[in-house]
């Protein structure tokens, strides 16, 4: 991270992005007194629940069909909201499922996955690959390189999900956490779910801390992880001594949509109570996020905890409108987008009118939520809930490709549950590679389904 761009050490709030009265970091979200902040071994008993050895019994799945495609998702009778005996009843998708594979069929199908799960590959492939690209932009060559294995084992690089899939995972394990009633000590079940989460935050800023003791600054510090900068300065925040929401607010990239993906698992602590789910998704994103990056957060949080009731699309989409208050730029945006979905011809038309008025091609990362969320809804609406024809399209605009595809893989695939997610999808990214996370290495996305839905079936409101 350049210099310039380092979080400054004022954590004071300016008033239109300080915490309002009903923000979620309150003292009765605090960690109890005398609880330890987590360690690699407090998480490893979760992680390791969910590899893929660990589930056989989710192996068979495997091999269902997928839907017919002209069977539009959701539009089940919507359950009273926060009612979770609606996932179980039969006959339901596997909702959970769907969410899960529908975000790692996403992270999978656009083109920066391949750079990210590269990062499995020896340093010098990837050197190479760089220096073929200055070549060919020094030799005015069309050929363009791509990433390569040459004389090494190809694995890493074939189709797969990356690390926005295993920060989702990153966010499952917390769910999981709190949904053992012994883990954090006699709290209610908001209160351990928000304490799961500041473990799982301040266990990888302890490894954060301690790397930079061995650098010279925190951002050049060689972490066991890889991130993006919001995430980094926030680590890098919170290792420093500073807390919530000043580790999102004093970031250089505040506004990104790293929390958006882990806001799409969080929504499963609360199916069909978009507020409650919102709320939550809130007090994890301001350890990374500020402003639209938070809201961006809220908004996918609940269009998806409606989709895990079997809501509609454009339920769904209203209820993430209702996070995006019009004199934002992601509301105006998430307007004008859902606007161009509702007037369009279908949803590979709607492609170049997003590509031309909500994508901006200025900034040199195209990991605005103020874009990318917009597009996800308004795909996912345009597909009416299809995931087939979503993640596609979200591919093909290449500025956002790093996480809309995700995104929109993770609200359409709630919605059309776990047989929405064709086989070949599902063989080829129910197991993270451990690119972004190493400890989540054979992590299988289909037992860690299993494990929430029991989880939050199981777990009484506190």
């Amino acid at each position: 991270m350049p210099a310039d761009a380092a979080p400054s050490t004022d954590s004071s709030l300016p008033t239109d992005s300080a915490p309002s009265a009903s923000t979620p970091f309150s003292t009765d979200s605090a960690l109890p007194a005398g609880t330890a902040l987590a360690t690699d071994s407090n998480l490893a008993p979760a992680t390791a629940l969910f590899t893929r050895s660990a589930v056989a019994a989710g192996t068979a799945r495997s091999a269902d069909p997928a839907p017919s495609a002209d069977s539009a998702p959701g539009a089940d009778p919507l359950p009273a909201p926060g009612d979770k005996r609606a996932a179980a009843l039969p006959g339901r998708p596997r909702r959970i499922e769907g969410l899960l594979l529908g975000l790692a069929a996403g992270d999978a199908a656009g083109w920066p996955a391949a750079r990210h799960r590269a990062a499995r590959m020896p340093e010098w492939t990837r050197r190479l690959t760089r220096e073929l690209d200055t070549f060919a932009e020094q030799n005015a060559t069309t050929t363009l390189p791509v990433p390569i294995a040459l004389n090494q084992p190809p694995e890493p690089l074939r189709l797969g999900p990356s690390d926005d899939a295993e920060w989702a995972a990153f966010a499952a394990e917390a769910v999981l956490r709190a949904g053992d009633a012994t883990a954090l000590g006699d709290l209610s079940r908001e209160r351990r779910m928000r304490a799961s989460i500041d473990l799982s935050w301040n266990a990888i800023a302890s490894e954060v801390a301690a790397a930079a003791e061995r650098a010279p600054e925190v951002e050049s510090a060689l972490l066991p992880l890889r991130a993006r900068i919001s995430v980094r300065a926030g680590l890098g925040n919170l290792a420093t001594g500073l807390r919530p929401p000043a580790t999102g607010h004093d970031n250089p990239h505040y506004f990104d949509d790293a929390a958006c993906v882990r806001a799409c698992v969080l929504a499963v602590a609360h199916p069909g109570d978009p507020r409650l789910a919102a709320e939550l998704a809130e007090f994890d994103a301001r350890y990374t996020q500020d402003e639209d990056g938070v809201r961006g957060a809220r908004a996918m949080a609940a269009a998806i905890s409606l989709a895990l009731v079997g809501a509609d699309v454009d339920a769904c989409a209203d209820a993430a409108l209702a996070e995006l208050p019009e004199s934002t730029e992601i509301g105006r945006n998430a307007r004008h987008a859902l606007k161009l979905a509702r007037d369009s011809e279908g949803t590979f038309a709607l492609v170049p009118l997003l590509e031309h008025q909500i994508v901006d091609h200025v900034y040199s990362y195209g990991i605005a939520a103020a874009e990318t969320v917009p597009v996800a809804l308004a795909l996912a609406t345009a597909a009416r809930g299809r995931i087939a024809e979503a993640v596609p399209a979200a591919a093909c605009l290449s500025r956002v490709a790093d996480s809309a595809p995700a995104l929109a893989g993770a609200l359409t695939g709630a919605l059309g549950g776990g047989d929405a997610i064709p086989a070949s999808w599902r063989d080829a990214c129910r197991t993270l590679s451990g690119c972004a996370l190493p400890r989540l290495t054979g992590t299988d996305l289909i037992g860690l389904a299993d494990l929430l839905e029991a989880t939050e079936l199981s777990t009484p409101e506190g």
